[in-house]
């Protein structure tokens, strides 16, 4: 659309495109054209969701960061990867450090993570 003004977002990635195949959104306007690819399922209940508020953003100039998270909802119904929001997850899911995970005791039973730091 020739002559309007972006509206932005924080920047994604969407494994939209088959496996470990990302595309890159860094506007409302990427988010709102990957809802309307043909490769994106459209029969989730969270589809309209997200391509109604894409569209609000764009034709107000607001709620940018809704469109988004709309977008990475109805993502995740539809079982695509987004990136960096599920990077995110799981590396909170994942100990950083050798020292936060389990290690096996004599016997060779598993010691369970501890709370806090040693």
């Amino acid at each position: 659309m020739v002559g309007e003004i972006p509206v932005f977002i924080s920047p994604m990635d969407v494994e939209i495109e088959g496996n470990g195949r990302y595309r890159h959104a860094d506007t409302v306007a990427d988010l709102a054209a990957m809802l309307l690819s043909s490769k994106w399922p459209k029969s989730r209940p969270s589809f309209h969701s997200a391509l109604m508020a894409s569209l609000e953003a764009m034709e107000f100039y607001t709620d940018a960061a809704t469109a988004r998270a709309a977008f990475v909802i109805a993502a995740h119904e539809a079982g695509l990867r987004v990136l960096p929001d599920d990077g995110e997850k799981s590396q909170k899911n994942y100990p950083r450090n050798d020292e936060q995970r389990p290690r096996a005791r004599a016997g060779g039973k598993v010691r369970p993570l501890e709370d806090g730091p040693r």
